[in-house]
C-alpha cells in the first residue's frame, strides 16, 4: 500500500476513527500525488477518489496498483453509495480548518455519519517532517532559485522597473521549473519597506537598495528566499541595517536544529533588533513544502519546536516607512545537531 495512506490509517486507528474524508486538495496531493479535483475518502476497508469525470483519466495516469485507490466517477456515485461509505463506523474525522459549516452539514447528511470528528491539522502536522522524495524536489527547486538569482543580478540595470525584472524573473522560471511557488516581490527604493510589496513602475536608479523575494515550483515542491542588494555603494544607514539584519540571520542559522524552540529563536533576534532601536513586524520564518507557507511558523505567537527534516525559513527583516528595508531570507533543512541552507546565493552586501 501507499506509505503515507498505511500511516495515515495508523494514525487513524490511534484515535479511533473508523473513517475520514479528506477534502483539502494540498493534502489529497501529499497522500496520493493526485492533483485534480475531488475528494478523499477512507472507508474501513477502502481508499476511495471522487472525482468529476473531466479528471477520471488524468487521476488514473498519477495512480498505480501500489496505491489501492478505487476512482469514482460522482455522476455515478448514488445515494446509497454515500450512505453505504461509513455505514459501520462509529466515528469519522474531517478536516474542521478547511470545509466550510455548509459543508460540514452536507457530509453529514449525505454519508449518514454518526459522529463526525475533528482531526485538529493531522495530515498538516505529518506533512512538517520531509521524506526523501520531497527533500529532492525541495533542494532542486532551491537551486533553480540560487540560479536564477546570479541571472537576475546581471540582467539588472538602471532604467528599468520593478515590473519588468519581476517578469524577467518569472519568465526564468516558467522556462526550468512548474512555475512561481509565490508572486515575486521586486521593491526598490522606499518601496522596500513594504515587506509584502508588489512591483511597481518604479525605475531602478543609482545608489538605490533592491529587495527581491522569489522562488518556484519542482514537482510540487516550492523554494523561498529573499536577497537585499545596492546599485552602486549603499549609505551608511543602509549598510549599518544591512549588517544587523545580516549577524542576526546567520545567528538564527546556528540555532535552528532539533529541538529548537521558535519561540525563543524569534524572541532573540526580536531583543537584539529592539537594542538597536528597530522591531521584528513579521514572523521570523515558515514551513516550506507543497505551500510555501505551512506549518511550522516561527514567531512569538507559536510555541514549537523544530524538528530533523523540517523545512523552514529564516528571515529576519528591517523596515523604515518611507525609506527602505532590509530582509534576508534563506530555505534551510533541520537536522538533529544543526541545519543546512539550501539556498546560497551571495549575502555579504551586493553592489551592481
Amino acid at each position: 500500500m501507499n506509505l503515507k495512506l498505511q500511516w495515515l490509517r495508523n494514525k487513524m486507528s490511534s484515535l479511533n476513527l473508523q473513517g475520514m474524508i479528506i477534502s483539502n486538495p494540498i493534502n489529497i496531493k501529499y497522500l496520493t500525488n493526485i492533483n485534480a479535483e475531488g475528494t478523499l475518502i477512507i472507508t474501513p476497508k477502502e481508499n476511495i477518489y471522487i472525482t468529476d469525470g473531466r479528471y477520471i483519466e488524468d487521476v488514473h495516469s498519477t495512480l498505480t496498483l501500489f496505491d489501492e485507490i478505487i476512482v469514482y466517477n460522482v455522476n455515478s456515485v448514488s445515494k446509497d453509495d454515500y450512505e453505504n461509505f461509513f455505514m459501520f463506523c462509529e466515528n469519522v474525522g474531517f478536516e474542521e480548518h478547511y470545509i466550510s459549516y455548509a459543508t460540514y452539514k452536507d457530509y453529514i447528511r449525505k454519508f449518514k455519519i454518526n459522529n463526525f470528528i475533528e482531526t485538529e491539522y493531522m495530515i498538516e502536522k505529518q506533512r512538517m517532517i520531509k521524506d526523501e522524495e520531497e527533500l529532492s524536489n525541495i533542494i532542486k527547486a532551491c537551486n533553480v532559485t540560487d540560479e536564477c538569482f546570479k541571472y537576475i543580478l546581471g540582467y539588472i540595470k538602471p532604467g528599468m522597473t520593478e515590473k519588468q525584472i519581476a517578469k524577467e524573473i518569472e519568465n526564468y522560471y516558467i522556462e526550468r521549473t512548474d512555475g512561481l511557488s509565490f508572486e515575486t516581490i521586486v521593491a526598490s527604493g522606499e518601496n522596500s519597506s513594504k515587506p509584502h510589496a508588489v512591483p511597481t513602475d518604479r525605475k531602478i536608479q543609482e545608489r538605490d537598495i533592491i529587495t527581491i523575494d522569489m522562488g518556484c515550483i519542482v514537482n510540487g515542491y516550492c523554494s523561498d528566499m529573499t536577497r537585499t542588494f545596492f546599485v552602486g555603494e549603499p549609505t551608511d544607514e543602509m549598510k549599518k541595517v544591512y549588517d544587523l539584519v545580516l549577524a542576526n540571520q546567520k545567528i538564527v542559522l546556528e540555532e535552528y536544529k532539533d529541538g529548537a524552540s521558535t519561540r525563543q529563536i524569534t524572541k532573540m533576534v526580536e531583543n537584539n533588533f529592539k537594542l538597536n532601536g528597530y522591531d521584528l513586524i513579521h514572523s521570523l520564518g515558515h514551513g516550506v513544502g507543497l505551500e510555501i507557507h505551512e506549518s511550522p511558523y516561527i514567531s512569538y505567537r507559536a510555541d514549537s519546536f523544530l524538528r530533523e527534516n523540517m523545512i523552514v525559513t529564516d528571515e529576519p527583516g528591517i523596515y523604515i516607512p518611507g525609506k527602505f528595508g532590509v530582509r534576508i531570507e534563506d530555505t534551510v533543512q533541520i537536522t538533529k545537531f544543526g541545519c543546512i541552507s539550501l539556498t546560497n546565493s551571495e549575502k555579504n552586501i551586493i553592489m551592481i
